[in-house]
């Protein structure tokens, strides 16, 4: 785990203001949630942005199932940390176009638990569309909010979340937290010590109204617990205490998502080189 957050914060901020500059991208794009993912990468980003005079794009993208709390909070943080933020609500869009996506639409229980994934994978993949055509409007990118415990159990939608620059994505989800409690600790501006602190306590959640709470669908007391047991699995495959335990099996199971797109190795196909 992180011993030094000053000098990771310091060493992520360098990173993203080197590759900023080598790119010469004029925008950063951020879809807040109001979760703390998104709400430390706006903090993270903030700064870089300010320095470089390059714009941070947020907004808050809601669809349909997202609660009021969660879109006030995203609405702190995109205020605080955004250059140009706004509301954006595609429910009507989802509502419009979700019979046609959904082959079964018609037939199928609205309240299954398989269906409602499925509904939620579809929102991810709109709120994204959204978000690469404001990055491709203003020559920017969009930047990812995952952290590396939600990669390892494949707790993201595919072409869904995943943006083009990741600050989060090798930091475990309690590694996401301190940094943050570290940044609320040692900042001057109360406006943002106070969106980074509210987010900080809010209950994690996708914002799809897939369950009530990230853990219900992972299957844990507490990111503490689920950051634990993956790190022994790491260390000791073999580990029985934790290998059949529900979230190392939604890592395994997960596997294809961080192999996407697989291709068929070239030597698995000829003998032949490129050439």
């Amino acid at each position: 785990m992180i011993q030094n957050y000053k000098a990771a914060i310091d060493n992520i901020q360098n990173e993203l203001k080197q590759y900023l500059i080598n790119s010469k991208l004029k925008s950063l794009i951020l879809g807040v949630s109001g979760g703390i993912d998104s709400a430390l990468t706006a903090a993270l980003a903030h700064p870089v942005c300010d320095k470089l005079g390059v714009t941070l794009f947020c907004r808050s993208i809601t669809i349909s199932t997202n609660k009021p709390d969660e879109i006030l909070r995203a609405k702190q943080v995109g205020e605080t940390f955004g250059h140009d933020f706004k509301e954006v609500d595609l429910s009507d869009t989802f509502e419009k176009i979700i019979p046609d996506i959904v082959e079964d639409f018609d037939i199928t229980d609205k309240e299954d638990f398989g269906f409602k994934i499925r509904q939620g994978n579809v929102k991810a993949r709109v709120r994204m569309m959204y978000l690469y055509e404001l990055a491709a409007k203003h020559k920017g990118m969009v930047l990812s909010t995952d952290n590396y415990t939600e990669l390892l159990l494949g707790f993201w939608t595919l072409h869904g979340d995943v943006g083009d620059y990741g600050m989060l994505q090798n930091i475990w989800k309690t590694e996401v937290y301190a940094m943050s409690e570290y940044l609320v600790m040692n900042t001057e501006d109360p406006k943002m010590s106070i969106a980074l602190d509210e987010c900080i306590d809010a209950v994690p959640t996708d914002g799809l109204g897939i369950t009530n709470s990230d853990l219900d669908q992972i299957g844990a007391s507490s990111y503490q617990e689920v950051d634990e047991i993956l790190i022994e699995y790491l260390k000791n495959p073999n580990n029985e205490d934790v290998l059949n335990h529900k979230v190392v099996q939604r890592k395994i199971a997960s596997e294809f998502k961080r192999n996407n797109p697989f291709n068929i190795p070239r030597e698995k196909i000829t003998d032949l080189d490129y050439f």
